[in-house]
């Protein structure tokens, strides 16, 4: 039996957005012998690779073409010639083939598809090879080539890059497939395990949204730099969105700056806030000053010592006794900082010391819940 990681594996569109992800993704995993093929490869290429390949992903297509009669000949035309290869050489290799949900529209495009799809059909019953036909929706994430076919591309380029966006209809919905979940989809086809349903396979993790609704993201995702926001990463579509959207921002511009509240203790400055998992700051203190000093009703905290050395006091409100840990650089510990408890860090160094804070909620200046008291007592 063949082990899976020497099989020859041919991709065309191997230029495209899908094709870019799924090759890279095939070398991660460890297969050797991967054959691109695009428009720009010489054509006795397609001969040695359909004679000796195990499996075909057939990812080239056309999809915005100067003149509509190149649909059918990029959406069908192409796809003869490789199956005409693959039967010259008697090569039952199986092939899957990304064809469009538009394939049931009667336009141009989606006729070019269904003929592709039909052709595909007709050449598995002719030579008994496995065919997987896959009728994708819209397909976003890193790569995806904007003001082309994808309006996630097109909308993450331009609000990345301060452009303006053509919104016609915010209330029209969308189904989207994330490009990791398409790939890990065509991972399980290889080893038979596609989600079939009939002659059509199809990725399980769609996404349907309102278009107004992921412009409205875009533009939050933008001002997140500016607010310190980020998404709420348990929304599957919007961590997905988020990752895509980082993707497009322009090469210069990806650091920004961060607002520092300095005196002579040192520094406090807000890293990240979000609405639902609390806010991160760093915290920087000159030697032998002592910051803190006050307790919370709800707001809980955890400290984390990075650079120097410090100690960490806590008092019970009501109550003399005073915990103290030493907290440094050279054995990274986390320290909670419980509600009801007044508190205090002290550098204890001669360098500056960091800490990173946590909060379980985002500082709001009419709730502070911070009142001041000190750990030490007066005898």
């Amino acid at each position: 039996m063949q082990r899976i990681f020497d099989m020859n594996i041919l991709v065309t569109g191997a230029n495209g957005f899908i094709g870019k992800n799924l090759i890279l993704e095939l070398e991660n995993a460890g297969y050797s012998s991967v054959y691109p093929y695009d428009v720009d490869t010489k054509e006795e290429l397609l001969d040695d690779y359909a004679r000796c390949c195990d499996f075909v992903f057939h990812l080239a297509g056309v999809n915005r073409p100067k003149d509509e009669k190149e649909f059918m000949e990029g959406n069908f035309g192409f796809t003869s010639v490789l199956l005409e290869k693959l039967k010259k050489y008697h090569n039952p290799a199986p092939i899957l083939i990304t064809s469009s949900i538009q394939a049931q529209l009667d336009n141009p495009y989606g006729k070019s598809k269904r003929a592709g799809e039909e052709l595909l059909l007709s050449y598995a019953e002719e030579t008994g090879a496995r065919v997987i036909i896959y009728r994708l929706p819209n397909v976003f994430g890193k790569w995806c080539r904007p003001n082309y076919n994808s309006v996630v591309a097109t909308f993450c380029h331009n609000i990345a890059n301060g452009l303006d966006i053509r919104l016609d209809d915010p209330k029209t919905v969308m189904n989207l497939v994330y490009i990791d979940d398409v790939i890990r989809e065509f991972f399980a086809a290889m080893d038979g395990k596609e989600h079939r349903n009939g002659d059509f396979s199809s990725v399980p993790a769609v996404h349907t949204v309102r278009l107004g609704e992921i412009a409205e993201s875009l533009y939050r995702f933008r001002n997140g730099r500016s607010d310190l926001s980020v998404p709420n990463l348990s929304n599957e579509f919007e961590k997905k969105l988020y990752s895509t959207y980082l993707s497009y921002l322009p090469k210069d511009d990806f650091s920004y700056p961060l607002h520092m509240h300095t005196d002579e203790r040192g520094s406090f400055t807000e890293f990240l806030r979000t609405p639902d998992r609390g806010q991160v700051s760093v915290n920087i203190s000159r030697p032998g000053v002592t910051k803190g000093n006050h307790w919370h009703h709800t707001k809980c905290e955890k400290f984390l010592v990075v650079k120097g050395t410090g100690c960490i006091r806590f008092r019970k409100i009501g109550e003399e006794e005073i915990i103290t840990y030493h907290v440094s650089d050279k054995n990274l510990t986390v320290v909670d900082i419980p509600t009801g408890y007044t508190h205090s860090i002290t550098n204890e160094g001669d360098t500056d010391m960091i800490t990173v804070m946590w909060a379980n909620e985002a500082f709001d200046p009419d709730r502070p819940d911070t009142y001041f008291e000190k750990v030490e007592v007066k005898p």
